[in-house]
């Protein structure tokens, strides 16, 4: 049996179509986002991170001081933005630094 070209498709659309049906999109983008922070935010502020979570697209930040948390508002919307730009507009709406 032979199949056509336009029959085939990429290991990465079978995975997407996969965790499509399968209602897992978010969740993966969740695991990607939280994997990525460290590249993202850099060294300094993820050390000083203690714990990140997702919840109805919104990134939660949990820092190790009050001053952190404080720093960290500067330049939240920078922040923001990089994830928006890396992982689409609807994956991150808001960041709240605890």
């Amino acid at each position: 049996m032979s199949l056509k070209k336009d029959e085939f498709q990429s290991v990465g659309q079978a995975i997407r179509e996969m965790l499509s049906s399968y209602r897992l999109n978010t969740k993966f983008d969740e695991a990607n986002i939280i994997g990525s922070w460290e590249r993202i935010v850099g060294k300094p502020i993820a050390r000083r991170t203690k714990k990140l979570s997702i919840r109805n697209s919104v990134l939660f930040v949990e820092f190790d001081s009050p001053s952190m948390r404080r720093d960290f508002s500067f330049h939240k919307q920078q922040i923001l933005s990089m994830f928006k730009s890396e992982f689409g507009e609807g994956v991150i709406t808001e960041i709240v630094a605890m």
